[in-house]
């Protein structure tokens, strides 16, 4: 098997092109043997998948990683330990952010560091769910007094949109990535905010590439099954797909990703995933992986060079579809519109 490739996301710090998502790991996806995951983690990073996503609001992801930290530094040394990065988020509850204080959200990264078994995090992302309500740039201005204390050793976001980016750069708050909904069904990061990455010097870390699995050979050529769907992940993604064009759209861009696939002797989310870390401000792409089945296909997304004919034909069917309305976000934002009504607001759990 290859070994994925790294990238240097900051000066002296290097992260795998494929991120290990956490989220998977939280339970809400079925029960979830913690021993196999910690096993599971192992594998990944002896493959070179090296750096793993979680959140404060994961229930037990970062639980689950410490101890992997733990398991992998015991197993492989310290050499190896130090190849290892862990990014999590931070993501005060709806409900509480008009009374946000710094101590919470001081307490918000010990916890963290507490359940991760480190005494500096590798990376915050920061979220906030509205920006009406509290004061987000005084919460990120606390984050980096926490940056300058060393607790935390790079900051990011999830999910800002550009005018809250730049904002957070104007007022000296310096982040090194932004996570972002990023498909080739999804390319609102293309519209605004690749320009301030380029202006700023920050990158973009991908969730969503395979669009929940809507990009993948297990779609092509079924007929449309409107809204029968077992989780919200897959009821998230089909809106994106009604709002560029619909079923028909989809099938001819599988068509045309399978066609691609067979010339690299893959499989259609591979292509997919590849074609957004080809994108300019890219870094990463993070898939959400529940095991080490699928570990092969994952490492193959970062050794996948796609052709400018491979990538031109993708074009060609996309020309057709539509534009997502508004910046990175700002449909999810909307609690009251269709694809932030299906959204979960508050999910911190104060036990640590």
């Amino acid at each position: 098997m290859s070994v994925a490739k790294r990238i240097e996301l900051a000066p002296g710090y290097e992260i795998s092109r494929v991120i290990r998502g956490g989220w998977q790991l939280a339970g809400g996806h079925g029960s979830v043997d913690r021993e196999r995951a910690v096993q599971d983690l192992i594998a990944f990073a002896d493959e070179g998948i090296t750096t793993f996503d979680c959140a404060d609001i994961y229930t037990g992801v970062e639980e689950i990683i410490g101890a992997f930290r733990t398991a992998y530094g015991n197993k492989r040394g310290a050499e190896a330990l130090s190849r290892i990065r862990v990014h999590t988020k931070c993501v005060p509850d709806l409900d509480k952010l008009e009374r946000l204080t710094r101590s919470d959200l001081r307490a918000t990264i010990d916890r963290s560091r507490k359940r991760l078994g480190v005494e500096r995090l590798d990376l915050v992302q920061f979220h906030w769910w509205d920006y009406a309500r509290g004061d987000w740039l005084q919460a990120a201005s606390w984050l980096r007094e926490f940056q300058n204390e060393g607790h935390i050793n790079l900051l990011g976001g999830t999910n800002f949109d550009t005018g809250h980016v730049a904002a957070m750069f104007d007022a000296g708050i310096r982040l090194a990535s932004m996570q972002v909904q990023y498909s080739l069904l999804d390319r609102r990061p293309e519209k605004h905010m690749a320009a301030l990455a380029a202006r700023e010097g920050f990158s973009f870390l991908c969730y969503g590439t395979v669009a929940g699995g809507f990009l993948s050979d297990k779609w092509i050529g079924k007929s449309d099954p409107k809204s029968e769907f077992e989780n919200r992940s897959l009821v998230k993604y089909y809106l994106v797909i009604e709002d560029l064009g619909g079923w028909d759209l989809l099938q001819s861009l599988l068509s045309t990703l399978r066609t691609v696939a067979d010339r690299h002797d893959t499989d259609i989310a591979t292509v997919a995933s590849a074609a957004v870390l080809a994108r300019a401000h890219v870094a990463a792409a993070i898939v959400g992986a529940r095991n080490a089945d699928h570990l092969a296909g994952n490492v193959a997304i970062s050794n996948l060079s796609l052709t400018q004919e491979d990538l031109a034909e993708i074009e060609s069917v996309l020309g057709g579809a539509r534009e997502l309305d508004g910046d990175v976000y700002a449909l999810e934002r909307d609690r009251n519109g269709r694809h932030g009504a299906i959204m979960k607001y508050n999910l911190n759990k104060e036990e640590a």
